[in-house]
């Protein structure tokens, strides 16, 4: 009977004199628990949703995300961070995220699997044959070099950098006349 009381820790706490917050209060399953981040390394980065840049604190461990929080030391976020950017590692983590390339063929109902390299492809012949058919190289004799017929719409995983080149590869580069960015999508 006595190891049974023994192992309650009601009657430890009883018997030590403790308030429940010692050793009194522990089971053997409680003190092997350790720091959910302990043997984390970490890497500080940026939050993907959206321009304002808030800092992230990426711990990993052995080749795995183990957990993503705010910065402190951040001084845009100050270690806070929206639903949005709180919610990252979900992004990462994820059971039901999708990790293949989707492609539906025009008309077809159906979404197949394709690889990366080759969606990408796709992209940059599509984007370079539209260039083709529709740039403008000059209009009334003055130099125009513009594509109207392409656009592009950034989302909210850019920042500030990544769109100034954006605009510049877009502009400068292919002709693009429409460029924007929508933070809210």
């Amino acid at each position: 009977m006595g190891s049974v009381l023994s192992r309650w820790p009601f009657f430890r706490q009883l018997i030590a004199g403790g308030d429940g917050t010692g050793a009194e209060a522990m089971s053997k399953e409680t003190r092997a628990l350790r720091p959910r981040l302990e043997g984390a390394q970490v890497a500080r980065s940026v939050c993907p949703y959206c321009a304002v840049g808030c800092g992230q604190l990426v711990y990993h461990s052995e080749g795995k995300l183990v957990a993503i929080e705010g910065d402190p030391e951040s001084p845009i976020s100050r270690g806070r961070l929206c639903p949005k950017g709180a919610d990252s590692y979900e992004l990462l983590t994820h059971a039901g995220r999708e990790t293949r390339v989707k492609y539906r063929r025009p008309f077809s109902t159906q979404w197949e699997e394709i690889d990366l390299e080759r969606a990408m492809d796709m992209v940059a012949e599509r984007v370079w044959e539209t260039r083709e058919r529709s740039f403008v190289e000059e209009r009334d004799g003055l130099p125009l070099m513009q594509a109207p017929t392409m656009a592009h719409l950034g989302g909210a995983t850019l920042d500030n950098e990544e769109n100034y080149l954006i605009k510049k590869l877009f502009t400068a580069g292919l002709g693009m006349v429409a460029v924007s960015n929508q933070a809210r999508i």
